[in-house]
């Protein structure tokens, strides 16, 4: 009922919105502006985190958790692990240029705006664990350049919309544990997760999950009582059979092990050159290990542009002659592993401000965390006044 609430407050508001900003002429508000503060009122922010998303405001740029691109038009919107509730506006649909939205691990309810399916350049589109309920719009299939779909751990009902089928730019879709229903349709998607939902994947159903679990092969008593019946010849065929059974799984077992024990003594372990379709991260680019490796040189020490509390970092060329910064990041293993550096890559990628460092891309293996930035020759503020600063005698000081 709580979240009926919210979402009948944030349509109402943000019809209310449509009507006000109808009146006004087209250079009198940003309509961009006009949306995302919909999206902010229809939204329960416990933590005020979106306390300078102004309607009074012309440029939505400097607003925390929104990204531009260069020419000002809102371009990702990301609000991660914000303890957020409420509902999210239709209001969405009119930032017509987003290419990310991130909205996971909140408490956002209601249904997912169809309005969303206006977005035509959106490539991630997250809105995992939550509290999301209804059908899945069908609209999303108007998404033409949609890379990852994230609606797991919702409680999303009805049928996996069939126009999914025709976006075949699709690497990941998930939408495992809801409470979803009927035969899931055929995805381009090289990751298709639906484990979870038990009127899908339940005992008694026949639909292939087979991407999340294997289907039992056939295996009937007659059979067995066929296998069993017959001549001494049958007899040592299977128990040749069986030997030889036994044999492979002996080879199975220790070349398994071997393959651990190398991957364990490996200093590091490369990930595809494409993008891992576990991983969403916006418009970050995921380099190779092996990649900033050979841009340091082996992270030799000659390479060191600093030290910091969170680690040194470095100054590499990549392979195309970009010179780029790299953070080598110590304790890694310290702030909660893989899904907590996610986040806090996602939160620093947010961070849009002239004197600040835009983030280009991150490393993550099992031994590493490394944040890329753009090489800056000319150093730090703080190396810079440092280098120019009057040094004062004692009697001067005193």
């Amino acid at each position: 009922m709580k979240c009926l609430l919210w979402e009948v407050l944030g349509m109402a508001i943000w019809a209310l919105v449509e009507i006000c900003s109808a009146t006004l002429s087209p250079s009198g508000v940003n309509y961009e502006v006009v949306a995302l503060f919909a999206i902010k009122t229809a939204l329960h922010d416990p933590h005020n985190v979106l306390d300078n998303w102004d309607i009074n405001s012309v440029d939505p740029c400097s607003w925390r958790m929104v990204t531009c691109t260069p020419d000002g038009y809102v371009s990702a919107l990301g609000l991660p692990s914000q303890n957020l509730s409420g509902s999210l506006s239709p209001g969405i649909g009119n930032l017509t240029k987003l290419e990310s939205v991130l909205l996971q691990n909140n408490a956002i309810c209601g249904n997912i705006p169809a309005e969303i399916g206006k977005l035509e350049n959106l490539q991630t589109l997250d809105l995992s664990n939550n509290k999301f309920d209804g059908d899945i719009p069908s609209s999303l299939g108007e998404l033409g350049n949609l890379n990852y779909l994230r609606l797991n751990n919702n409680s999303l009902s009805g049928q996996i919309p069939e126009s999914l089928s025709k976006l075949d730019g699709l690497t990941l879709v998930d939408v495992s544990f809801n409470n979803l229903s009927g035969r899931p349709p055929k995805l381009p998607a090289r990751t298709f997760k639906v484990i979870g939902n038990s009127l899908i994947c339940g005992q008694s159903s026949k639909n292939n999950c087979s991407a999340i679990y294997p289907e039992a092969l056939p295996f009937t008593s007659n059979n067995v009582r066929g296998q069993y019946a017959g001549t001494k010849k049958h007899h040592v065929a299977i128990a040749f059979g069986t030997s030889f059974s036994a044999l492979f799984l002996i080879v199975l077992f220790v070349s398994l092990v071997w393959w651990r024990y190398r991957r364990n003594q490996q200093i590091f372990f490369d990930l595809n050159d494409s993008y891992d379709p576990e991983v969403c991260l916006g418009h970050l680019r995921r380099f190779t290990y092996k990649e900033l490796r050979a841009a340091t040189d082996h992270f030799s020490s000659k390479n060191i542009l600093g030290t910091g509390g969170f680690g040194i970092v470095y100054k590499g060329s990549l392979n195309d002659g970009t010179f780029v910064a790299i953070k080598r990041v110590k304790d890694y293993n310290a702030a909660g592993g893989e899904i907590q550096f996610q986040t806090e890559v996602e939160m620093i990628s947010l961070a849009v401000h002239r004197n600040l460092l835009r983030l280009w891309g991150f490393c993550s293996t099992e031994n590493e965390r490394l944040l890329v930035y753009p090489y800056m020759p000319n150093g730090s503020v703080a190396s810079r006044l440092k280098e120019y600063a009057v040094q004062l005698k004692l009697p001067r000081r005193s």
